[in-house]
């Protein structure tokens, strides 16, 4: 894998507020932490993408504490850090697909912050552009919408991805995978 990059989406403090209503799998954040450790302890490619929210009253906006990086990311040693206003982190402030291009990457793991949309959106997008597209489920979370509970967007995000855009994998299987 020594091709393959980390990239860790959105995994900002502002996704802890009560706004967001119930989420799903508590134990993202400590995948998350583990898939990191792992790819800076190879020095592995790391990229680490945040939603800079351009509304007013939005705790993700640059310059609020809700934009800044959960603690799971203390210490990174990111290759690469940038912003996006949108779902997806080939359309942020930096070319994405360039920037992998350009260091003869053609995968890449996918985590963070929310499984059905960024994440999602990123992954589809990723397999779309021909890279190999390797989505850490549970290094995810979302939270529920209505009539939806995020556990089934979690499991419909898992069937959309599966086989078409990205290999839905486990972070000890991903871990396992780097051994």
């Amino acid at each position: 894998m020594t091709e393959t990059a980390l990239i860790l989406i959105d995994v900002q403090r502002g996704f802890d507020e009560p706004v967001w209503g119930p989420r799903n799998n508590p134990g993202a954040e400590a995948n998350i932490k583990a898939l990191l450790d792992a790819w800076q302890e190879r020095r592995l490619p790391v990229v680490l993408v945040h939603h800079d929210s351009t509304g007013p009253k939005s705790s993700l906006r640059p310059g609020q504490p809700g934009n800044d990086f959960k603690p799971e990311l203390d210490g990174a040693r990111p290759d690469l850090v940038f912003g996006k206003q949108v779902n997806s982190a080939f359309l942020g402030d930096v070319d994405l697909d360039a920037w992998l291009r350009k260091r003869g990457i053609t995968s890449f793991v996918l985590a963070g912050i929310q499984t059905n949309f960024c994440c999602e959106t990123t992954a589809r997008m990723g397999g779309n552009l021909g890279y190999d597209v390797t989505f850490a489920l549970d290094a995810t979370f979302t939270f529920d919408l209505p009539e939806v509970t995020a556990d089934e967007l979690y499991r419909v995000t898992a069937a959309n991805l599966a086989n078409q855009f990205a290999t839905v994998k486990s972070t000890k299987d991903i871990l396992a995978d780097l051994s």
